[in-house]
């Protein structure tokens, strides 16, 4: 269940790839190659130079090989060097991919600063047959923990024919 849970933070951290010195980032057994070429498209983008945003709004998705975000909204915001993101935002109705996992959430928040992300409204983690569910999920990425907190429940399939 860690490697799904990992699934969440990968994405984010491979779309915040020029916050980071390195290129590999290995999270629950996802290997996440932060200098592969991310691609985003939207309905629309503005970007707004005074206050260091981008907002990315309607069909947002983004892809960085196996890996796809979607959302309906993402925000960017750039730190006080704009050549780095410092946090992440995506909201109206998000959804992490990749071949195995699968994670629903309304809201994702990364701020890349503490290393937090955190997957508010009806969470929901699938991978497989085997699901977990719950109001909000934090996860450090820093050192691999996550917490679920707000009515949690847990299906887990056991092997067998």
């Amino acid at each position: 269940m860690l490697r799904l849970i990992a699934i969440c933070a990968s994405l984010f951290v491979a779309t915040a790839g020029a916050a980071y010195a390195q290129t590999n980032v290995n999270l629950g057994g996802i290997t996440v190659d932060t200098s592969a070429a991310i691609e985003v498209t939207a309905d629309s983008l503005s970007v707004d130079q005074a206050s260091g945003k981008a907002i990315f709004d309607g069909n947002v998705i983004i892809g960085q090989g196996d890996l796809r975000l979607t959302a309906g909204r993402v925000e960017v915001i750039y730190g006080a060097d704009t050549s780095q993101i410092a946090r992440l935002i995506a909201t109206k109705g998000v959804t992490f991919v990749t071949a195995e996992e699968a994670a629903e959430a309304q809201e994702a928040d990364y701020d890349i600063t503490t290393g937090l992300l955190i997957l508010a409204g009806g969470v929901l983690l699938t991978q497989g047959p085997s699901a977990i569910s719950a109001d909000q999920m934090t996860i450090n990425v820093t050192d691999g923990t996550a917490a679920m907190d707000g009515r949690v429940r847990t299906v887990l399939q056991q092997g067998g024919n």
